[in-house]
């Protein structure tokens, strides 16, 4: 498992701005081999902004690097630039290699 994380800090005031542009935009993230979830994270708030996260889970570094040579991620990055208004800073990039997942299983309930 890899996830690939972006930090980015929104200017206080352009959160629902930001969350439009993630929402309404096409990710294409379905159509690629070893794609698992996305998520877009809000976080805490701070005196000048709002921390946001977005959180892609994939089977393994490879599919993610795929990806990033891709031609959907050339299309779900384009006009990205546009939007650098809305948070300072470039967007801060975290990518994490899975040694450990745990999972919720099914709950049992005990027999009286």
């Amino acid at each position: 498992m890899y996830i690939a994380m972006n930090r980015f800090k929104v200017n206080k005031g352009s959160e629902k701005d930001f969350e439009h542009v993630w929402l309404s935009r096409e990710t294409h993230l379905e159509e690629l081999p070893g794609f698992v979830e996305f998520q877009l994270l809000k976080g805490p708030e701070h005196d000048d902004h709002t921390l946001y996260a977005s959180h892609t889970v994939w089977e393994s570094y490879e599919a993610f690097e795929a990806w990033t040579k891709s031609e959907a991620f050339r299309k779900a990055h384009a006009g990205a630039g546009n939007n650098k208004p809305l948070y300072q800073g470039h967007p801060q990039f975290e990518g994490f290699t899975s040694i450990q997942e745990v999972k919720a299983g099914p709950k049992t309930v005990a027999a009286e």
